[in-house]
């Protein structure tokens, strides 16, 4: 950073809900294999279940459409992935953005991980690919302005429009 340049910040006010929301710090416990073995998809937001990999909709997402692509294999080490979970997890990320593709028309996507505490990660114990569909002119003056980020469709009604294409896997 130069000396002459004040710094600059990053604002998301939109994730204090997830920030303030009560954790399960309970040791052995993970939402991301709690979720898919309470088999209701539809309450747990989970679009796809392959052999090793299911996608699941990010209950506090940075934009509309916001997935995560989660394995099975309980692990935060990505070097632990197995060659069969690795290559199913990048066939499963085309077919999200094939799904996104279809119903909700984006121009770019972000897509990645955060793993360790130290990058970011939200759940460090359970790796996840983040996949979050972008469009131009979508960050706007509400996050600064307003302090507010608009998320332009309910949950629910994305993961029903989303749901048919990934039925047709």
């Amino acid at each position: 950073m130069k000396k002459d340049r004040p710094m600059e910040n990053l604002w998301a006010p939109w994730r204090i809900e997830y920030i303030l929301s009560a954790k399960d710090d309970t040791p052995g416990r993970c939402i991301f294999c709690d979720l898919p073995s309470q088999n209701d998809d539809t309450k747990n937001l989970i679009l796809y279940r392959g052999e090793n990999i299911y996608v699941i909709m990010n209950r506090f997402p940075y934009n509309n459409g916001h997935l995560m692509v989660v394995p099975f294999h309980h692990t935060g080490d990505i070097q632990e992935i197995t060659s069969e979970e690795n290559l199913e997890m990048m066939e499963v990320v085309q077919l999200c953005c094939r799904a996104l593709d279809a119903t909700m028309q984006p121009h770019g996507y972000n897509i990645g991980m955060n793993l360790g505490r130290v990058s970011g990660a939200g759940v460090v114990d359970h790796l996840h690919i983040h996949i979050v569909p972008r469009w131009n002119g979508d960050t706007n003056f509400m996050p600064v302005i307003g302090n507010t980020k608009v998320i332009s469709e309910a949950l629910d009604k994305t993961y029903q429009k989303l749901l048919p294409e990934f039925q047709k896997k």
